[in-house]
């Protein structure tokens, strides 16, 4: 396929180019003509499937508008009651009628003359759909969309005092990488504690929201949450056996890694014993990097960056930001976290963070810049449905893209040492984010499993896997009652509940993919393009084989990885 960055918006034929989303009212016409038109030819069924297509983009990037201007503004009511008019009152029916439009196309005789190798996932979702919905579903579903939301009012408003200063949490985990080790203990107890101040009210929604995602299970026939949800994301290619692998191999080929990373990072900061505040730190007499100044120099340099990387890469970002698609610097009454948004019917996506001018930025960035070339590769195919790729090759897409850009580093820095501490900070976060992924999937796992349990419980069973998965080389004595609340920072807890081994898969497909790079740049590059022109028109091995990639979570092959990882940085 021809590379081309000047992405385009989708023509319009089935529906007038100048209507807006206004109310449901006003989409209802557009539902019923689909409903009614009648599908007696073939090529009747494909200008159907194209008007659904059509319908579905416009509807999507309608919603996804609406949770990027909340998102980048939570103090503004009127954003909010637009997102939470769409929750309530067009998202409903929006579902019964994708029912009965999932219904229709089943039922055509000439569905099954569409071609296989097109249509397999397409229609497997499909019927996976129809299997799924319950009419008593929808007036949940649309409450937690709007309850999920919470969790990113709450934490937009948390702020600290550093300097007779104020940052928000983001902004002042900055103070984490300075020299001066009571400093960063300030900081460290200053974020903590605001965290504390809010737990009661997280803990509340969490359990709320728990007990409204155990009822859809039940009501789907499910005998929990965590069962119902394996079926709603489509993982027929792994099960939750599979994710209990995963979490031995990290304990068994991961964490004495991160021993070794720590001990390490001990002796530089010459330190007896290393606390929390101290594992972004820098020894004395070493700055912590300063990749950018601000979002302007971030933008700039990522450019230039993926520019050497491919220049089709460098043109996707051009293209964003001549749209306007970038919010990248972190303020007070922001929601917290970074995104990318795929926007169907525009096709060149949205990037939020929360830049505060860390090295960790720079990982974001990327990692977002990852998923935005992979709207771009994936826009040309004909249905919206096409488009919808599994979450286990999207984070390929990302984790990859920080792996490969860390080979043109040089536009984020300007002398080679500080380079090299850039690539081994990233490697290190390579391997130092697994056990986080293992200990908040096993949490899950648990939470779903036991969704009458009490906030004593599950501060207690959360406690026992945090400290299953953790390094001996953090002195953590004292910081128990922290410790506890920690998983109130994850927002996909909150807002896209199960989404998190995805990370872990895919950092194993993203470290397979660095290794194709590292033997031989283009190729790896040609597969990775291959792969995400795919989007989600194969199923998730076929995918990561167009990577040249195997998908594998055993315990041998993730130690594989792991080798190669920790051989690379001891080169650095």
């Amino acid at each position: 396929m021809e590379l081309n960055a000047e992405i385009q918006k989708i023509q319009r034929k089935f529906i007038p180019t100048d209507f807006v989303i206004t109310t449901w009212e006003s989409l209802l016409p557009f539902f019923d003509q689909l409903v009614q038109q009648p599908l007696d030819s073939k090529a009747a069924l494909t200008e159907w499937l194209q008007n659904v297509s059509e319908l579905e983009a416009v509807v999507s990037e309608d919603a996804c508008w609406r949770q990027i201007k909340m998102t980048c503004d939570t103090n503004n009511k009127e954003l909010e009651a637009a997102f939470t008019y769409f929750c309530m009152e067009i998202q409903p029916h929006l579902q019964s009628y994708a029912d009965i439009l999932n219904r229709k196309l089943i039922a055509c005789p000439y569905t099954n003359e569409l071609n296989p190798e097109e249509f397999f996932i397409y229609l497997r979702n499909v019927k996976k759909n129809i299997d799924l919905f319950r009419e008593a579903n929808i007036p949940i579903q649309a409450e937690l969309n709007v309850m999920q939301q919470q969790f990113g009012a709450i934490s937009g408003k948390m702020t600290v005092t550093v300097n007779n200063q104020e940052y928000t949490l983001q902004q002042a985990s900055k103070f984490l990488e300075n020299a001066d080790r009571n400093l960063r203990k300030e900081v460290y107890y200053k974020i903590q504690e605001r965290r504390l101040q809010d737990t009661d009210q997280l803990h509340q929604l969490y359990s709320q929201l728990v007990a409204k995602r155990h009822q859809i299970a039940l009501n789907a026939g499910f005998a929990n949450y965590r069962d119902y949800k394996f079926a709603e994301l489509g993982r027929f290619d792994y099960t939750k056996e599979d994710c209990y692998q995963f979490h031995e191999a990290v304990k068994l080929h991961v964490l004495p890694l991160i021993d070794t990373i720590y001990e390490r990072k001990k002796q530089q900061l010459g330190l007896t014993e290393l606390k929390p505040w101290d594992t972004e730190a820098e020894p004395e007499g070493v700055s912590p990097l300063k990749p950018f100044t601000n979002g302007e120099d971030l933008y700039n340099k990522t450019v230039l960056c993926f520019e050497q990387l491919h220049p089709f890469f460098a043109n996707c970002l051009r293209k964003m930001k001549a749209l306007g698609h970038f919010d990248l610097e972190s303020r007070k009454g922001k929601a917290p976290g970074g995104y990318n948004c795929p926007l169907a019917e525009s096709g060149a996506p949205f990037i939020f963070m929360n830049a505060a001018g860390t090295m960790a930025d720079v990982t974001t960035m990327v990692h977002e810049g990852g998923h935005a070339i992979h709207s771009f590769l994936s826009h040309h195919l004909p249905l919206s449905a096409f488009k919808e790729y599994p979450m286990e090759i999207a984070e390929v897409a990302s984790m990859s893209m920080e792996l490969f850009s860390m080979q043109y580093w040089n536009s984020f820095f300007d002398n080679e040492t500080d380079l090299q501490r850039a690539k081994v900070h990233q490697l290190e976060r390579t391997i130092t984010i697994f056990p986080w992924i293992a200990i908040i999937d096993k949490f899950q796992h648990w939470v779903y499993e036991n969704p009458h349990h009490t906030i004593e419980e599950r501060t207690i069973r959360w406690n026992a896997i945090l400290q299953e998965f953790s390094t001996k080389s953090i002195d953590f004595t004292g910081l128990e009652q922290f410790r506890s609340i920690a998983w109130q920072r994850q927002l996909h807890l909150f807002e896209v509940p199960f989404y998190y081994i995805e990370y872990g898969i895919a950092q194993l497909g993203a470290i397979g993919l660095w290794k194709q790079f590292k033997e031989d740049e283009q190729k790896a590059l040609h597969n990775y393009i291959k792969a995400l022109s795919l989007g989600g028109t194969k199923t998730l091995p076929q995918l990561y084989e167009a990577a040249g990639l195997k998908f594998d979570l055993s315990p041998n092959h993730i130690k594989t990885l792991m080798e190669f990882v920790h051989a690379e940085m001891a080169q650095l």
